[in-house]
């Protein structure tokens, strides 16, 4: 499988087989779409986080559910995407939305990576529309059990939780979205963000190894990765990956499941 982690020149050394997928994604109301729409890497198609990448969901399965296997590959195959497709992901936030989609495509057994420095990685001037593609062939594969936590998983305190949200959500001293303020008792503070530097490229993997073990990950412990709903989590489960340690596991309730339950909510570093 390619690194999670690829450049430009990746992409120009593979033009046959390669699709660049634009996942634009914000909380603040914006439109991906319209991003997308106003302006994107040549080629590029784009995929909805909401519709594309997680099932329709209430308060129990939290904000952003995988979707079936069924419904997922059904989604990629209309969108172009075949087995055979190296999928390369990019946004305009370091690649902390578009990793939803790598993680998705990586955990069933596709090469895909994120796109290190994201929209402003290229040269090339943006295109505004994009010819559509044909539907690809693209089979249906299990969500692997073993790169998958649930709740208790994320209570267990054998494992490493680590919490992907801004240090401010993670203290508990706001929370614009989701029940409840706070985070997982026993989970350690690991805000996603800042696996990129100033100008949306990855850390060297020596300087997110660091991160890591500064986090309390160490070689061979079980990583459970969580955030507001599991889509900025799977960000750090590729930098765990480009970092050298093993995969980890995806929380995909997260906050947005594990807040509107009784269960105990810490505060605080």
């Amino acid at each position: 499988m390619i690194d999670p982690v690829v450049g430009p020149d990746f992409v120009r050394a593979h033009p046959e087989r390669v699709l660049l997928a634009d996942v634009r994604y914000y909380l603040d109301g914006r439109s991906g779409r319209a991003a997308y729409e106003g302006g994107h890497l040549p080629g590029a198609i784009f995929v909805d986080v909401d519709t594309d990448l997680a099932a329709h969901a209430g308060p129990a399965e939290g904000r952003h559910p995988l979707p079936t296997p069924e419904a997922f590959a059904e989604r990629m195959a209309a969108l172009g995407l075949s087995d055979d497709t190296i999928v390369i992901a990019y946004d305009d936030a370091g690649g902390v939305m578009a990793a939803r989609l790598v993680w998705m495509l990586r955990a069933t057994g596709h090469d895909a990576a994120l796109l290190d420095g994201g929209l402003h990685a290229y040269a090339e001037k943006l295109e505004t529309t994009t010819p559509p593609r044909a539907p690809g062939v693209f089979e249906a594969r299990p969500w692997p059990s073993e790169r998958l936590a649930d709740i208790e998983d994320a209570t267990r305190a054998e494992f490493v939780v680590l919490d992907a949200r801004q240090p401010e959500r993670f203290r508990g001293e706001t929370e614009p979205i989701d029940p409840r303020a706070g985070h997982i008792p026993g989970a350690r503070s690991l805000p996603t963000r800042e696996n990129v530097d100033a100008t949306g490229l990855f850390l060297p993997p020596a300087e997110l190894r660091d991160r890591f073990l500064a986090a309390g990950v160490t070689d061979g412990a079980t990583v459970v990765s969580y955030c507001g709903s599991g889509v900025t989590a799977c960000h750090n489960l590729l930098a765990l990956e480009r970092a050298g340690f093993a995969p980890g596991k995806l929380y995909p309730g997260s906050w947005s499941q594990y807040s509107a339950t009784d269960r105990p909510a810490a505060t605080g570093a």
